[in-house]
């Protein structure tokens, strides 16, 4: 297959992938930390009128979401190109990182966590899935 077309098929399965393990995860996290009472996570004016309910805890399984959805996207990203592996695992983590940028547009959380989101839960886990994946190639 040409390199060109592999890796761009690496990009849309690290971005499937990457948003499948971010949705799993925050589909579960309410069931392990319950949000404050009557927030409904199907619909965003109830998150955004509950954001004040919200405390430290809450914001624990959305930023794995975002994190281990990237690192994995990354991840996998890495393993399917062909070439510039790297490179082609951090476009994975532009396109979340422009994802979680969106949100915190839409939902008015607190400074630190969009901060600690957008600084940390994208871009370097994109690289470390990518640096992962080398390491272990490297060990075979």
């Amino acid at each position: 297959m040409n390199p060109f077309l592999r890796n761009g098929l690496a990009i849309i399965i690290g971005i499937f992938i990457g948003a499948l393990i971010n949705f799993g995860i925050i589909l579960i996290s309410g069931t392990i930390i319950p949000l404050p009472e009557g927030v409904d996570t199907s619909n965003m004016e109830s998150i955004k009128s509950a954001m004040s309910l919200y405390e430290p805890k809450h914001f624990l399984f959305p930023f794995l979401a975002h994190a281990l959805g990237t690192f994995f996207g990354g991840a996998i990203t890495t393993k399917i190109a062909v070439s510039a592996q790297t490179k082609v695992a951090l476009v994975v983590g532009i396109v979340f990182l422009y994802g979680g940028f969106s949100m915190v547009m839409q939902l008015p959380s607190p400074l630190w966590f969009n901060l600690l989101d957008l600084i940390v839960a994208y871009i370097p886990m994109a690289w470390l899935g990518a640096k992962l994946v080398h390491k272990l190639d490297s060990r075979n």
